[in-house]
């Protein structure tokens, strides 16, 4: 998970996008994104196996966005590493 702000107001953050696009490097692969009301920050998911890919990304856009990043698994992820096997008989 990005998280976003943007300092430079949002206005600055998608005129670069239609200018530019996303400008992600082959191997980052963005998932989905929203938008705080108050359009100051994003919470993006975006994915990749190799975190040089991130890093370069954020560096087309650090003027004017400050980037936190949080590494997340699916749910689904998280379940599996504390399934337990059935009980014995059902």
């Amino acid at each position: 998970m990005v998280i976003e702000q943007f300092t430079g107001g949002a206005a600055q953050v998608y005129e670069r996008y239609w200018t530019r696009g996303r400008m992600a490097p082959d191997g980052l692969q963005y998932v989905a994104s929203w938008v705080t009301t108050d359009l100051q920050a994003c919470y993006q998911v975006m994915e990749c196996d190799d975190e040089a890919l991130l890093r370069t990304w954020m560096s087309h856009w650090s003027d004017i966005v400050e980037f936190d990043i949080v590494p997340i698994i699916t749910s689904a992820a998280a379940a599996e590493r504390f399934a337990r096997p059935s009980p014995s008989g059902r």
